[in-house]
Formats: structure tokens, sequence, C-alpha cells
């Protein structure tokens, strides 16, 4: 289910969202000049994390792999962070709903979920 492309297309919207949350937030966190630099600098070394640390044979370049199960905790404190920050914003009715979208996002890709654990991709049998 993971390559599903209205899955993949979820988790690029989610992805985007996150970003565009952590970047409400910092934009919330001061009235100065440093907003511009909280809100520009938070979601782009966010993104610079999310695309250096890959998983090798995930979809893409792996500039720098780690391991399956480290890649789904940055994964966690990424999407975890967005969550929480627009909690921390007084955005807590978009925040429940990014939680329990990437909730069931993650469900549907129990598959994903169990190779970034285990290292070994499921194998679906046909049926006769």
């Amino acid at each position: 289910m993971t390559s599903n492309p209205i899955n993949l297309a979820v988790r690029f919207l989610l992805e985007l969202a996150a970003l565009a949350a952590m970047g409400y937030w910092g934009w919330q966190q001061s009235d100065s000049w440093l907003r511009i630099v909280l809100a520009l600098g938070i979601p782009t070394i966010a993104a610079v994390l999310w695309g250096t640390f890959r998983v090798p044979n995930d979809p893409g370049k792996a500039p720098v792999p780690i391991p399956g199960a480290i890649r789904l905790a940055l994964e966690l404190v990424f999407f975890g962070f967005a969550v929480w920050a627009l909690y921390d914003s007084g955005a807590t009715t978009l925040s429940w709903i990014m939680g329990v979208t990437l909730f069931i996002h993650y469900i549907v890709s129990y598959d994903r979920v169990i190779w970034l654990i285990t290292g070994k991709k499921l194998v679906y049998k046909e049926s006769a």
C-alpha cells in the first residue's frame, strides 16, 4: 500500500503541511525581525534533515544512509513537532486533524513501517 499513488500524494501533502506548520509556529514566536528567521529557518532545517538522512532503497537517493528505525524516529519527530507546533500556536483543531491524518497514514503504510523497523519488505502472495 505504501507505493499507492494516492498514499504517496497524501504523504507529500502531509510533508508540506508539516513544513508550513513549523513556519507558522516560528512566525508566532516573535514580534521582531527574528520571526522571519524562525519562520524560514525552522522549516528549512527540517527539510534539509528530511532529505539528507534517508534509508537506502527508499525511493530517491540517500545522501546520508541511516537505518530504517532511525529514519522512522526522525519522521515521528518531524511530524510530531509539526502537530505540536500547530497546537502550541492555537490551531488546536488543525493539530488534531493533522495528527489523526498522520496516524491513519502510518496505519495504511504498515508495510513501510514494518520494513523500516525490520529491514524486510513484505511479500504478498497472489491468490489462485
